[in-house]
């Protein structure tokens, strides 16, 4: 019988045990509305307002009014583009990469169809920025948006957020990072970060799927899109999503408490994987900056092999992996990412991406390194570009 090991966990993480305990009582005993009059539900609220400070406490952000609870992370990237290009008025400035989450191209290129302005930044060999075309992009006055990704998704590189975000304020700019993959992995403070919003999702920190958070800097002016109550401050209406709420403070607790042993748990299974890969898979590289990314998060490459045929065989045999974000699953189109990237053509449609957690093990690592190979093998046997085997 084939072992199961999931290392995808940039698609999703598993619910913590922590995490589903302290959602419990809120199916069954503490059920009510936080917005009740009586005190069966207005004493959830107390919940509630505990958990903002515990997402508050995981970004460093001053004031736990400054967190909007939402459904998730790319409600919170919408919400967070298209709220404060409304707030502003006029038509400003949009500006994004091509690397982008696609719940940020979404709506930037929804605007741009409506007659905005939009910049979109290339990244070059390394999935890095040219920070001189940042500068000269911010440049273009006080109406301007901006949203850059903090960590990529597929690849794991890093952003200079703090760098970036200085350059849009200095330009009188409002900024604006995704920091879904960056949440639980790495520290924040967005006390010393001159960004404005900030978005997080809970099912990348092992909270359950359904629930996201955005930080809204006070003083940054933002058109909710969701309208008809007075939830959240009056910034996104309908009822608490209360046990999600709970259970995304826990996931945030759990966080702190554990980051920095996490990180070097998942950094050590990273390159034990990707050392083994590369000296058992001929034909085979690193996509990205190996020196700036995230602990957890490996995409490699494997020349004239479908990457789509490769997890296949993978989950033939219990293993779970992916070819970059889950949002694009079913397309058969290469990564924008590695296209943006200029990943060779002989490389671009066989790229895997391994993410790690901190339930994975080596077992699981030795596992991947056992059966991934003799894939390789049989389908470039199989490939009709193949040289050389």
């Amino acid at each position: 019988m084939n072992k199961s090991v999931y290392v995808d966990n940039n698609a999703t993480t598993a619910v913590a045990p922590e995490v589903t305990e302290s959602m419990l009582p809120f199916f069954n005993e503490h059920w009510g509305n936080p917005s009740s009059m009586h005190a069966f539900g207005g004493n959830i609220k107390k919940h509630v307002d505990e958990a903002r400070e515990k997402v508050a406490a995981l970004i460093g952000a001053e004031h736990p009014s400054e967190i909007i609870f939402t459904s998730c992370g790319s409600e919170s990237d919408n919400m967070a583009v298209r709220g404060t290009v409304d707030a502003m008025g006029g038509h400003p400035h949009i500006i994004t990469t091509r690397v982008e989450h696609a719940a940020i191209l979404g709506p930037c290129h929804h605007l741009e169809d409506r007659g905005y302005r939009l910049t979109t930044l290339e990244v070059d060999a390394m999935g890095n920025l040219d920070m001189d075309r940042v500068c000269a992009a911010s440049s273009s006055g006080k109406k301007t948006v901006a949203s850059v990704m903090w960590a990529n998704n597929e690849t794991g590189v890093i952003f200079p957020i703090s760098e970036i975000a200085g350059l849009i304020k200095e330009g009188g700019g409002v900024f604006h990072t995704d920091a879904v993959q960056i949440a639980g992995k790495m520290p924040i403070n967005v006390k010393s970060l001159p960004v404005d919003l900030l978005s997080i999702s809970g099912h990348k920190l092992h909270a359950p799927k359904g629930i996201g958070a955005l930080y809204i800097r006070r003083g940054t002016k933002i058109t909710p899109h969701i309208m008809g109550g007075h939830q959240e401050r009056g910034r996104r209406a309908g009822t608490e999503n209360v046990p999600y709420i709970v259970g995304l403070g826990r996931a945030c607790e759990l966080a702190m408490e554990r980051m920095a042993a996490d990180a070097e748990h998942e950094r050590r299974l990273r390159d034990r994987l990707e050392t083994g890969i590369l000296a058992s898979c001929k034909g085979a590289r690193v996509n990205g900056d190996v020196l700036n990314r995230l602990p957890n998060t490996t995409n490699i490459s494997f020349e004239y092999v479908e990457g789509e045929a490769i997890l296949l065989m993978l989950d033939d045999v219990g293993i779970c992996a992916s070819t970059g974000s889950a949002c694009a699953s079913g397309s058969l189109e290469p990564s924008h990412v590695l296209r943006a990237m200029d990943v060779p053509r002989s490389m671009v449609h066989g790229s895997i991406r391994f993410s790690f957690c901190r339930y994975n093990t080596e077992e699981d690592v030795d596992y991947v390194l056992e059966k991934l190979p003799p894939i390789i093998k049989r389908l470039r046997e199989l490939s009709p570009f193949a040289q050389d085997g």
